[in-house]
């Protein structure tokens, strides 16, 4: 597939960190979720089969966090050459510009406690995102679930730059008291007749509201869909309304506790599929809330077949 022509059958997505859940044994549980999420949707959405992108714009994009965190801030870039990510420069350093992956106390320590350490999962990462070219479908790597989230999360907005060919050096105020506002997501393309719209209000510095959901071309949403509903209770245990509900109600309590992030909401058995998707968009809204930039981000969620 070249993301650099024009598109032979061009398909909508909605957005899906198709990732495995890394704090997880279920794996095959997982999948089996997926895919019965998606076969709601009358089997068109192929995750397998796609990458994400409108066009990608040839050039280097950068993203850096601003604050250190254990002594280590994430510095990432790519390169995209002909319409595809052939560099991914993930990396955690300190103020010297030294890798984590080279502080052996550190990786000696992470690997007792959690079965990896930053000099294998941050290679890692790096080469899923060019062998996948999407973000979403880099797996989460077990022991590492936090820092695959910041990845999946950080690797969107370079590829929204990347689109909208923005070289500008994304700043991430990572850590930094969020400020009071609404702060608005919205997909721009319609998937199976439905976009993820997603808002969330922050009041004296703390999430109050978590608006998200998925809403037709007549603003209606998908927790109305009688027939999506039924077909999905029968299929995986829950219905958009009870998973869409019960996401929103979980991000408010799980982000209350201080150093929460969107990842620590747990998953919903089920809806495995819209759980990444909503845990990247919050991830990204956090990010929003944490320089105060109330500007609706726009995502275009197309996607070309292989």
């Amino acid at each position: 597939m070249k993301m650099g022509k024009l598109f032979k059958a061009l398909t909508i997505l909605l957005f899906t960190g198709i990732v495995l859940a890394g704090c997880s044994s279920n794996d095959n549980s997982d999948d089996k979720e997926k895919e019965s999420e998606t076969s709601q949707d009358n089997g068109s959405e192929e995750s397998s089969d796609v990458v994400s992108a409108a066009s990608l714009q040839d050039g280097d994009y950068s993203l850096k966090e601003l604050n250190d965190k254990n002594g280590y801030h994430v510095e990432f870039s790519v390169k995209v050459a002909d319409g595809k990510i052939t560099e991914s420069n993930y990396d955690y350093v300190n103020s010297n510009g030294d890798s984590k992956k080279d502080d052996e106390e550190y990786n000696t320590a992470m690997k007792d406690k959690s079965g990896v350490d930053a000099s294998e999962y941050i290679p890692k990462l790096n080469e899923e995102l060019l062998k996948a070219q999407n973000p979403q479908n880099v797996e989460v790597v077990s022991g590492a679930t936090h820092s695959s989230h910041a990845f999946q999360n950080y690797a969107q907005q370079l590829i929204q730059a990347a689109q909208a060919g923005n070289k500008e050096t994304i700043e991430i105020d990572n850590g930094a008291e969020l400020k009071d506002g609404t702060y608005t997501l919205e997909e721009k393309n319609y998937s199976n007749g439905y976009r993820t719209v997603f808002s969330i209000v922050v009041k004296d510095g703390k999430i109050t509201e978590s608006n998200f959901d998925n809403v037709n071309e007549d603003g209606k949403t998908k927790k109305e869909d009688s027939e999506y509903n039924t077909a999905m209770k029968e299929k995986s245990g829950i219905s958009a309304d009870e998973y869409i509900t019960k996401f929103n109600e979980e991000l408010v309590k799980t982000m209350s506790e201080d150093g929460a992030t969107p990842g620590d909401v747990e998953v919903v058995s089920g809806a495995t599929h819209s759980y990444h998707t909503f845990v990247l968009y919050a991830e990204q809204l956090v990010n929003a809330a944490e320089k105060g930039d109330t500007e609706t981000i726009t995502v275009d969620n197309y996607v070309d077949a292989k």
